[in-house]
């Protein structure tokens, strides 16, 4: 086995003992002595080596989580994984967040980050892994003890016993000799018969913290000496700061410094209040440089322009383009999602202490790896002078992979020579956020004379995440993010062509829940239905003709139906819409019902079933799928980004609104038992509620609904 750091299976796994007798479960690194005093939470009493795993004499049990916790439940999941195969009571497991080093590279990305619904996929043998080789050293280190054949010593609930003696020892007890052992190679892993945590409702590690305001997010982090700051940046996208007369905000009680920096200038206090009343006090003056005249209406026509430009081919299957040409009963319509804040719970803020000879960053981020990274560039530092230590997420949802938000705190430390935290308000957080893509979808479709598709062609004009961030994946003019969810689609339709034209709006883009399947799902699904509609077929029956082959959607889609009772009359003035999507390896089917009385929709009730494959933690997977469901149904009601002057217009929770109690609508799940390899879980419910929804609206009024938010 191959890991991201290149180590083999046998280095994988290597036990270290510290001076107290505690256990270590982790990568051998030479010289990996930086690691061990990084990790967080460790006593003097614990082994705490370049780890996942470490038993204390008192037998708790501390795993490194390796992935930021945002509410998706990582927290717990992976612990549970590697609590599994240890075979420890639950009771006894402690979790940390890991620091930042190579260790902890996600597999998927080859960088320690966490996104793309990817942190139980990539762990999923590879921590069981961790709890396997540590449970198999503590029965040598007691088979050793006792001078017993090793096949008597068996491990349950954080101890180890020989069958016919009955003496026992805690893992606690044995740490400090299994920590002398190599563990065996390529051990079994347990089947899925024989588990009592992993499929099992399982309390969530940082739920008692959470409940009691222990844990500490972002916002909420004290150090000594520490000041506070807030910022202006630049209104125009890619302006630059030209001057600012710093004595209004120096005047200010409080206010110690005022840093301006490329683009934009930072006000620093002794607190969040003072800072803003120095801020208040500024008038910056700013370069608004080449963006100041854009607005909705020239940014769109650049999308327009793309779509009757040259294009680059995404998916040829067949030839899609000629069989319309020739087809006598062909549709094709445009559709237009906007671009989208991320409108996180916990406005963006770091923390940042520069000193001499190193730094530290405190800060709920999404990507430990790529912030290390850059705080040693931008400090002209090596990456091992650099801490990161992660804190809870007051939501990520994508925009807390971004770094700037963290660089603004490394810059205001290093100028006032103190611990500095950033504390950004909602007006900043909305207006300089890294968007959603803006996109124009035009699809196109020839139907054959018993009204099954013949050929479908998508074009997708829409700005491009990868070529900021990871411009190696953008191939031939293609960035994969932009067509996922409309290339390699379920349904059987012969002659399939996807374009794509990358678009250059001037807007800064990013990951945001879902990426590309946010708005894809919307435009296929939506289109689906209207091809249904000119067939004269009813939606789900259309569906599922062209799934014959796709035997998971298809048991997906019929049991949301059910769930719904499809086909049944919906109560009086409501009606009922469903989409269908896949993505991060799980597959979602959506009904929605909805009323649509005084030209307002209202959304009733939704059902959702999901196949993610191997379910880790039932409880998390059913939050998720309802956190999902609320996360894209603010976007298909309410969300927009408008520009004018290069300015976004929103600025805050009244004219940026999110669904709250009063509108949410009751929500039903189902996760179907399954034993394919674990799928995504945070993102996938998103990108089917918009599309069921608008098919709802459609199936009430007739009128299909080809631009987002939803507006009748």
């Amino acid at each position: 086995m191959k890991n991201s750091s290149g180590l083999t299976r046998r280095r994988f796994l290597k036990v270290s003992s510290g001076a107290a007798g505690g256990l270590v479960i982790g990568f051998y690194l030479p010289g990996g002595g930086r690691l061990a005093d990084a990790a967080k939470g460790a006593s003097a009493s614990e082994a705490h080596v370049n780890a996942w795993l470490r038993i204390a004499p008192d037998n708790t049990v501390t795993i490194v989580v390796s992935s930021s916790e945002m509410g998706q439940g990582v927290y717990t999941a992976m612990p549970m994984l590697v609590a599994e195969e240890l075979e420890v009571d639950w009771q006894q497991v402690r979790a940390e967040m890991a620091p930042a080093d190579p260790t902890y590279n996600n597999r998927f990305f080859g960088m320690q980050g966490t996104g793309g619904s990817t942190s139980i996929r990539q762990g999923f043998d590879y921590l069981r892994q961790a709890g396997a080789s540590a449970r198999e050293v503590l029965r040598q280190a007691a088979a050793n003890r006792w001078a017993v054949p090793l096949e008597r010593c068996v491990a349950a609930n954080g101890s180890v016993k020989d069958t016919e003696s009955e003496q026992s020892a805690t893992y606690g007890e044995l740490a400090a000799d299994a920590a002398n052992l190599d563990p065996p190679a390529d051990l079994p892993l347990k089947p899925a018969a024989e588990w009592k945590i992993l499929g099992k409702p399982t309390r969530r590690l940082d739920t008692p913290a959470k409940t009691r305001g222990q844990a500490t997010f972002g916002i909420d982090v004290q150090v000594p000496n520490l000041q506070v700051a807030t910022l202006a940046i630049c209104p125009v996208f890619g302006g630059k700061l030209a001057s600012v007369d710093e004595k209004p905000a120096l005047a200010i009680p409080g206010v110690s410094a005022v840093v301006p920096v490329d683009d934009a200038v930072m006000v620093v206090a002794d607190g969040y209040w003072n800072a803003r009343r120095g801020l208040m006090a500024l008038d910056p003056r700013w370069d608004e440089g080449v963006m100041a005249e854009a607005d909705d209406a020239s940014i769109r026509a650049r999308f327009v322009a793309g779509l009757e430009g040259g294009m680059a081919p995404a998916e040829v299957q067949g030839d899609a383009p000629a069989v319309i040409a020739e087809s006598s009963t062909r549709l094709e319509v445009d559709y237009a999602a906007p671009f989208l804040a991320h409108a996180t719970m916990e406005p963006m803020n770091a923390t940042a202490h520069v000193r001499a000879d190193g730094a530290d960053v405190w800060a709920p981020t999404q990507a430990q790896g790529p912030t290390q990274g850059m705080v040693a560039g931008l400090l002209g530092m090596e990456p091992a002078q650099v801490q990161i230590h992660t804190t809870f997420l007051g939501g990520g949802f994508g925009r807390r992979f971004e770094l700037d938000f963290i660089k603004y705190a490394v810059l205001a430390s290093q100028a006032v020579g103190t611990p500095v935290k950033v504390v950004w308000s909602r007006e900043q957080d909305t207006q300089h956020d890294y968007y959603r893509p803006a996109a124009i979808v035009r699809m196109a479709a020839a139907l054959g004379a018993d009204g099954w598709p013949e050929a479908l062609h998508a074009k997708v004009a829409a700005p491009s995440i990868f070529s900021r961030l990871l411009p190696q994946f953008v191939k031939d003019g293609v960035d994969p993010s932009s067509v996922e969810g409309i290339i390699e689609q379920p349904y059987a339709i012969p002659n399939r062509r996807v374009d794509y034209a990358l678009i250059d709006s001037g807007v800064p883009v990013g990951f945001w829940r879902s990426v590309g399947h946010s708005q894809n799902a919307y435009v296929r699904e939506a289109f689906i239905d209207e091809l249904a509609h000119a067939a004269g077929i009813d939606p789900l029956d259309y569906r599922l003709h062209m799934l014959q082959e796709k035997p998971r959607h298809t048991a997906v889609l019929r049991k949301v139906a059910e769930m719904a009772e499809w086909g049944s009359p919906a109560p009086s003035g409501r009606s009922r819409g469903l989409a269908l999507h896949e993505s991060f390896g799980s597959i979602v089917a959506e009904v929605a019902e909805v009323s649509t009385d005084s030209g307002q929709v209202r959304v009733h009730q939704v059902w959702c079933v999901m196949d993610c494959g191997i379910v880790v933690n039932p409880d998390t997977v059913e939050a998720q799928l309802e956190s999902g469901i609320i996360y894209g149904l603010t976007a298909a009601l309410f969300g927009e980004i408008n520009i004018e002057k290069g300015r976004v217009k929103q600025s805050n929770f009244p004219d940026y609104p999110v669904v709250t109690m009063a509108n949410a609508p009751r929500i039903h799940t189902h996760v179907i038992q399954s034993a394919e390899a674990p799928g995504g879980v945070g993102e996938p419910s998103t990108p089917p509620i918009a599309p069921a929804v608008v098919n709802a609206v459609f199936a009430a009024t007739g009128k299909p609904i080809r631009n987002l938010p939803i507006r009748l």
